[in-house]
């Protein structure tokens, strides 16, 4: 993974979504991709018919776009994800990757990710690779991170954070070798915190903080390893889709990788209203549980005690400092003047990898 790519999805991020640039979404692209979404559709379900294909809010990672299909007078809506025109389609630009974890992930009563309908590999990077998913209706919001007046009830977004926790622990009991993906690399710890410090040495200077003590002790205090298992790599409620008080299916697989679990729980606890994120919302709490009482509904899910979790603590700190740090470098390269949760972020990169540090030290004594 280069330094350039190694950050969360941008269009999975509350923190960094727009629409899909018009040169991205020209007529000549919606052509191209019409063609070829027809030649699919119609091999996955003979007869069917594409009558529109229209953008929708994406980001660099991928665009996003829904798409009507019609079959015996019946109308039905899919989205499609496709690789962005011009690029490379690898790492978190790798839709069909995504969509090979999508097609083996389902929990035990619910699925885990939308169906993935059919797929084209294009011939990139001019004619990108696509997947065409089933369209799940539901909410998609990180409360912590949006105005009080746009959010849930408390009751309801407490509700969701602990069946987050529960549906995390579905995930992590497909077991990677039962799915096909025993050759699938896993991730050591080592490997993501060398990560993240790849990308802290390419951001500015009034950016980094004290990244090279925090690898350091972060490498120094490694815990022992879990069984490896599917990680989603961004989990939250911002990558989920919520009907009501239950989550629909988790989205946004860019950045999935089979390694440690623990990895994906400390990164949801850190998106709790005691959790002292320095993007959240000012003003009344959103309602999520504590960040103990996620660990608690996760452990009690799963039937075990999860050791060194204050380790994983310091860990998404310096991950949330170093790939928040690239986006916000990308948006002042573009001139752009960053507001909202990712503004109150510029100022306080630093002091998020002292967190870590803290953490680390508080750990050792």
């Amino acid at each position: 993974m280069t330094d350039e790519t190694a950050a969360v999805d941008d269009s999975a991020r509350d923190t960094a979504s727009g629409s899909a640039p018009a040169s991205d979404a020209d007529s000549a692209l919606l052509q191209e991709l019409r063609d070829r979404v027809t030649y699919q559709a119609e091999r996955w379900r003979p007869g069917v018919r594409v009558t529109d294909i229209r953008p929708l809010t994406g980001g660099t990672s991928s665009l996003t776009f829904l798409v009507d299909l019609r079959e015996a007078g019946a109308e039905t809506t899919v989205v499609l994800k496709v690789a962005p025109p011009g690029l490379p389609p690898v790492r978190n630009r790798d839709v069909l990757r995504q969509a090979r974890v999508q097609r083996v992930l389902r929990g035990r009563d619910r699925p885990l990710a939308p169906t993935v309908l059919f797929s084209d590999e294009g011939q990139p990077p001019h004619s990108p690779p696509f997947m065409a998913m089933n369209f799940v209706p539901g909410e998609c919001l990180e409360p912590i991170l949006t105005p009080a007046a746009r959010r849930p009830a408390p009751d309801v977004v407490h509700a969701r954070y602990l069946d987050a926790a529960r549906l995390l622990v579905e995930l992590h009991r497909v077991r990677p070798e039962s799915v096909g993906f025993a050759d699938e690399p896993v991730i050591t710890l080592g490997d993501e915190i060398d990560r993240w410090t790849r990308a802290f040495t390419t951001l500015p200077e009034e950016m980094r903080g004290d990244y090279e003590r925090a690898g350091a002790a972060l490498h120094a205090s490694m815990p022992e390893p879990l069984p490896p298992a599917i990680n989603h790599g961004d989990f939250r409620l911002g990558n989920t889709l919520c009907d009501q008080r239950r989550l629909s299916a988790i989205i946004d697989w860019e950045i999935w990788a089979v390694g440690d679990p623990r990895i994906d729980l400390a990164w949801l606890t850190y998106f709790t209203d005691d959790a002292g994120h320095p993007a959240a919302e000012a003003g009344p709490p959103a309602g999520t549980p504590t960040r103990d009482e996620v660990v608690l509904t996760y452990e009690q899910a799963s039937g075990a005690t999860l050791p060194d979790l204050d380790w994983f603590h310091a860990l998404v700190r310096y991950k949330e400092s170093a790939a928040t740090g690239l986006l916000l470098k990308r948006a002042l390269k573009r001139g752009a003047s960053p507001t909202g949760p990712l503004g109150r972020m510029l100022p306080v990169l630093p002091a998020l990898v002292q967190e870590s540090l803290d953490i680390l030290e508080a750990r050792s004594s």
